[in-house]
C-alpha cells in the first residue's frame, strides 16, 4: 500500500477546509487525457462532499508523453503567485487541447495575470516547485496520472463520481464517528 511521502502542508494548492475529515490528493498532468476525464468527476466529488473534503493538486507533468505539460504547470504556478491557481487549473483542464505558449499567454490575459511574470515562469522560475511535486509523487508510488491519495493512502479503486463519493463519504463518516 503506497502512502504519501510528503504530507499535505501550507505550500500545497488546496481547496476546502484545512480540518476536513477527508483529504484527496491528485497528482496530475494538465495535458493527460485521463486527468482531463477525471477533472469533471473530481469537481462533482468536491461539490457532493462539500466541507467534508479538502482537495489538493500536485504537479506530475509527464513531459515524455505530453510536450506542453511542464509549461502548463509553470502557468498554473505563476497564477498561484497572483492568487489565481484554481482559475488557471480549471482553465487548463477545460482547454487541454490548446496548451501552446501563445494560448497560455492568452489565458493569462483572460485571467488578468501579469505577462512579465508569466514569461519569467516559462524561463524556469518554478522548476524546483514542479520537480518537488514530481519527486514526491515518484517516492509515493505515482507512476501515471491521475493518481489519487485518500488521507495519505493511494487510492486504486473505481474513479467514477458515484464510487468516489461513496468511498470518501464512508471515510468521512467513519472518522466523524471515531471523533
Amino acid at each position: 500500500m503506497s502512502r504519501l511521502i510528503y504530507p499535505v502542508d501550507a505550500t500545497d494548492h488546496l481547496q476546502g477546509p484545512v480540518d476536513a475529515p477527508v483529504t484527496l490528493v491528485e497528482y496530475g498532468d494538465y495535458e493527460c487525457p485521463y486527468c482531463g476525464e477525471a477533472y469533471p468527476v473530481l469537481k462533482q466529488v468536491q461539490q457532493a462532499l462539500g466541507d467534508k473534503l479538502r482537495f489538493v493538486f500536485r504537479n506530475f507533468p509527464i513531459s515524455e508523453l505530453h510536450p506542453h505539460a511542464v509549461m502548463a504547470a509553470e502557468f498554473a504556478e505563476a497564477a498561484a503567485l497572483q492568487g489565481k491557481f484554481w482559475e488557471a487549473h480549471d482553465m487548463l483542464y477545460e482547454n487541454q487541447q490548446a496548451l501552446r505558449p501563445r494560448e497560455l499567454m492568452a489565458y493569462g490575459q483572460t485571467l488578468g495575470l501579469d505577462a512579465a511574470a508569466l514569461n519569467e515562469a516559462f524561463s524556469g522560475r518554478f522548476d524546483g516547485r514542479i520537480q518537488r511535486d514530481f519527486q514526491g509523487g515518484i517516492r509515493s508510488g505515482v507512476n501515471g496520472t491521475p493518481t489519487l491519495f485518500v488521507n495519505g493512502v493511494r487510492y486504486d479503486g473505481e474513479r467514477d463520481a458515484g464510487s468516489l463519493i461513496e468511498v470518501l463519504g464512508a471515510v468521512a463518516r467513519q472518522l466523524e464517528r471515531a471523533a
